[in-house]
């Protein structure tokens, strides 16, 4: 899909996530008014020692909890703008969750209707909230994206069988396009264009192609850094431009068995591999040391993002992405046992 018909030019898109000037903040008319503009913080316990600070963009305070709402909203205002998505319209997604909470809602201040697809490894806490919030959930095996069965397969049958819109979000070139008119200048502008490298995961890879994009537009030698799940083979797309081997793990919402079509590789300088167990431990890390409530993707990209700080290869601040909350994840036995492993502390 081209940025021409999905996300290239729409007034409404582009306006939104803009900071407010001057001293009094904006009235607001809607809950989607307050997605983006999220806070920078500095880790003050975890890196403290290291000669660079870490900064964490807290994309977990955005009002449905992920990163994910800012491409929900943005691919509802684009579908609107183009007038293919008409008044009482039913939505679509295959979703590891975090889009689903987005899109639900934007569903619910706009008016419509919605379906996810999840795969079966997604939380209970998940599937129990997009229900909660009015979602119809549909979960299907963890299969491969050559199955049939597979999450995004279905979500498009189920698409084209029922006249549903189908947000797509891993093809839908707003996704990436909202994070270059909104995610990357708010991190640019956070850190007065001092920033070494930027270190995310990618699911869709909206995130770090649109960040990447705008980074490397105002500077070329700011280091944009995918981190990914071990058993993921998209590190060694990066590296090698051929997928690694498939593999489990139980990190959600980032890896890949395929490449995404939103994934925009040139922009992507190096990646690193994170096992669950690294990921797990520095989530919990940012929770207990940091006061940061999020979930396991969190710490994916924090342990990486040490990583390339602690190598001394950039001199100026290493930006980490928060991409959701811990209140999805409460269930899983990884979070559950913080509390024994707390108790040393």
């Amino acid at each position: 899909m081209s940025e021409e018909r999905h996300g290239a030019g729409t007034s409404r898109v582009a306006a939104f996530g803009a900071a407010a000037s001057g001293n009094v903040a904006p009235r607001i008319r809607t809950i989607v008014e307050t997605i983006g503009c999220t806070p920078l913080v500095q880790l003050q316990r975890i890196g403290r020692d290291l000669e660079v600070p870490i900064y964490v963009k807290c994309e977990h305070l955005n009002p449905g909890g992920s990163v994910k709402d800012r491409i929900a909203l943005a691919i509802v205002l684009d579908a609107e703008e183009r007038g293919v998505l008409k008044p009482g319209a039913t939505l679509v997604e295959a979703t590891a969750g975090n889009t689903g909470m987005g899109l639900a809602l934007v569903a619910a201040a706009r008016g419509y209707k919605l379906v996810c697809v999840m795969p079966e490894k997604m939380s209970q806490d998940k599937r129990d909230a997009l229900s909660i919030v009015g979602a119809e959930v549909i979960i299907t095996k963890n299969a491969p994206p050559s199955s049939p069965d597979n999450f995004q397969n279905v979500a498009r049958r189920l698409a084209e069988e029922h006249g549903w819109f189908l947000t797509d979000q891993f093809e839908n070139a707003a996704n990436p396009c909202v994070h270059e008119r909104t995610t990357g200048p708010e991190i640019y502008e956070q850190t007065g264009g001092a920033l070494g490298a930027f270190v995310a995961g990618a699911g869709t890879g909206g995130t770090i192609s649109g960040v990447g994009r705008f980074l490397k537009s105002k500077d070329p030698s700011i280091r944009i850094v995918l981190a990914d799940p071990a058993g993921s083979g998209l590190a060694e797309w990066v590296k090698r431009r051929e997928m690694g081997p498939d593999g489990a793990y139980t990190v959600e919402g980032i890896g890949s068995s395929k490449v995404p079509g939103n994934l925009d590789v040139t922009v992507i300088d190096e990646a690193e591999t994170v096992t669950d167990e690294e990921s797990f431990e520095m989530t919990r890390r940012l929770i207990v040391e940091e006061g940061l409530y999020v979930g396991g993707s969190s710490g994916t990209a924090v342990a990486a993002a040490l990583r390339v700080a602690e190598r001394g290869e950039v001199r100026l601040p290493v930006v980490a992405l928060l991409a959701d909350a811990w209140d999805r994840y409460r269930s899983k036995p990884w979070m559950k046992d913080f509390s024994a492993k707390n108790k040393g502390i």
